[in-house]
C-alpha cells in the first residue's frame, strides 16, 4: 500500500514539474537586450522621464513673462439711489440713480524692462530642467547597474550550479565504487556514510542556489516589466572584448561625465542665477500699457447721467520698491554664500569621483589577478585530487583524504567561476562611476 501511495505521489510531482516548466518561458538577453526593455518597461524611468516633461514645461510657464499681459472684467449690477447730506450729517435729501448698472474694462500692459527678473527666471527654469534631466540619468544608470549585478549574480549562479552538478555525478560515481568494494570486503561503511552525507550537502547547496536564482530572477524580470513567468537565461561571459583604459582616461570621462559632478555643477549655476534675481529686485520694472474702460451710469454728476461712459489711455508705468534697498541686503549675502557653498560641493563631487574612479580601476585590475591566481587553483586542485583518489583506490590514503581534497577542488571551481564574472562586475562599475553606463 505504502509502495502504491509512493508511485502516486512520484507521479504528480513529476506532471507538477512538466506543467511548471512548459509555462515557464525562458529568455536569453544581452545586457544591451536588457537595458532597451528596462527603457521601455522600468516604472523607476516611467517616473523620471514624466519629471523631465514636467520640468521643460515649467520653462514655457517661465517665458510667458515675456508675453504681454491682457485682462478684461466685465459687470452688471443694480444700483440703489444715493444720499446727499451736509458735512455735519444733516438736510440729507436722496440722489436718485439709474437702476441698472454696467463696466466693461480692457487692459494690455507689456513689461519691457525687469530688471533681468524675467530672463533670471526663464534661466532658472532651464537649468532646473535640466537638473531634472540629470536626476533621470541617474536615476537610469541605477536600474542599469541593478540588473547588471542581478544578470551577473544569476550567471554565477548557473555556472555554480553546473560546477555542483559535476561534483554530485563525480560522487555518486565515487559511492558506486564504494559500494562495490564494500561487498567486496575492500572499504568499510563509514567511508559510504560519510560520502552520502557529502553527496546530501551538495544537494542541498544545489537546492539553495535553485532558490537564490529564482530570487533574483523574479528582481530581474520586475526591472524589465517581464511576466513572472519568464526566466532569464544567463549567455557566455566575455571579457575578451572589455575596452583598456588607463586610470587618467577613466578619470577624464568620469570628470565630463559623471552625474554627480555634472549636478553640482548645475547647482553653481542655479545659485549664479538665484543671486541674480536678487539683485533685479533692486532695479525699476517699467512697462507698456493700453486700456479702455466703458461704464454707465455716470455717477459722478448730480443727478447721475443714465449714459454710458467711455474713455481709453496709452502710457508707460514705471514701478520701484524702495523698500528692497535695505530688504535684499541679507539675502544677497545669503546668494553668495549660497554660491561659496555649491563651488564647495562641486569640488568635492570631483574628488570623491576621482577616489572612487581610482580604487575602481584598482579592484578592477585586481580581479585578473585574482582570475588567474584561482585558475591556477583549480590545476593544482584538479591534480591534487586525482592523486588522493588514486592513493584512495589503491588503500593508500583515508577517505578523510579524498574528502578534503574533493571539498578543495569544489572550492577552487568555485571561485574560478566567480573571479571571471568579478571582473565584468568591476568593468561596469568603472562604466557606472564615470556615468557611462
Amino acid at each position: 500500500m505504502r509502495n502504491i501511495q509512493f508511485l502516486i505521489a512520484t507521479l504528480l510531482w513529476v506532471l507538477c514539474t512538466e506543467v511548471v516548466c512548459a509555462q515557464a518561458e525562458k529568455r536569453s538577453l544581452t545586457i544591451e537586450q536588457m537595458f532597451e526593455l528596462a527603457e521601455q518597461n522600468n516604472s523607476r524611468i516611467r517616473v523620471h522621464t514624466t519629471a523631465v516633461k514636467q520640468a521643460l514645461e515649467e520653462v514655457e510657464v517661465a517665458k510667458n513673462g515675456y508675453k504681454p499681459s491682457i485682462d478684461a472684467s466685465l459687470s452688471f449690477s443694480y444700483n440703489g439711489d444715493g444720499t446727499i447730506l451736509d458735512r455735519d450729517f444733516g438736510n440729507s435729501f436722496k440722489a436718485e440713480i439709474p437702476d441698472f448698472g454696467n463696466n466693461f474694462a480692457l487692459e494690455v500692459s507689456q513689461v519691457i524692462y525687469a530688471g533681468g527678473a524675467i530672463s533670471s527666471g526663464v534661466r532658472l527654469s532651464e537649468l532646473q530642467a535640466q537638473i531634472a534631466s540629470l536626476n533621470a540619468e541617474k536615476n537610469r544608470q541605477e536600474v542599469r547597474f541593478l540588473i547588471i549585478g542581478n544578470y551577473l549574480e544569476i550567471c554565477k549562479l548557473e555556472n555554480q550550479l553546473q560546477v555542483f552538478d559535476s561534483h554530485i555525478e563525480q560522487t555518486g560515481k565515487v559511492l558506486k565504487d564504494m559500494r562495490v568494494r564494500h561487498e567486496q570486503g575492500t572499504a568499510l561503511h563509514n567511508d559510504i556514510t560519510r560520502y552520502e552525507l557529502q553527496l546530501q550537502n551538495l544537494n542541498y547547496s544545489k537546492a539553495w542556489m535553485l532558490n537564490a536564482k529564482k530570487i533574483l530572477n523574479n528582481q530581474l524580470t520586475v526591472a524589465l516589466g517581464l511576466p513572472e513567468s519568464v526566466e532569464i537565461q544567463a549567455g557566455d561571459i566575455n571579457i575578451a572584448t572589455l575596452d583598456e583604459k588607463s586610470t587618467a582616461q577613466w578619470q577624464e570621462e568620469a570628470m565630463q561625465s559623471s552625474i554627480p559632478v555634472q549636478m553640482t555643477e548645475k547647482a553653481v549655476l542655479i545659485s549664479e542665477q538665484k543671486k541674480r534675481m536678487t539683485n533685479s529686485e533692486r532695479l525699476p520694472k517699467v512697462a507698456l500699457f493700453a486700456m479702455n474702460n466703458l461704464t454707465g451710469p455716470v455717477t459722478i454728476e448730480i443727478p447721475a447721467l443714465n449714459k454710458n461712459f467711455n474713455y481709453w489711455a496709452v502710457g508707460v508705468g514705471i514701478k520701484y520698491s524702495f523698500g528692497n534697498l535695505y530688504k535684499s541686503n541679507r539675502k544677497i549675502r545669503a546668494d553668495k554664500l549660497n554660491i561659496q557653498r555649491a563651488h564647495e560641493e562641486r569640488a568635492v563631487a570631483q574628488e570623491e569621483t576621482k577616489l572612487g574612479m581610482q580604487a575602481a580601476h584598482i579592484k578592477y585590475k585586481e580581479a585578473y589577478t585574482l582570475l588567474e591566481t584561482k585558475q591556477k587553483s583549480v590545476e593544482l586542485a584538479g591534480q591534487n585530487y586525482d592523486i588522493v583518489n588514486y592513493r584512495y583506490t589503491n588503500g593508500l590514503a583515508l577517505i578523510t583524504d579524498l574528502l578534503d581534497a574533493s571539498s578543495q577542488k569544489l572550492d577552487a571551481e568555485l571561485q574560478a567561476v566567480n573571479a571571471r564574472i568579478n571582473i565584468l562586475y568591476n568593468y561596469y562599475k568603472l562604466h557606472y562611476i564615470s556615468g557611462t553606463l
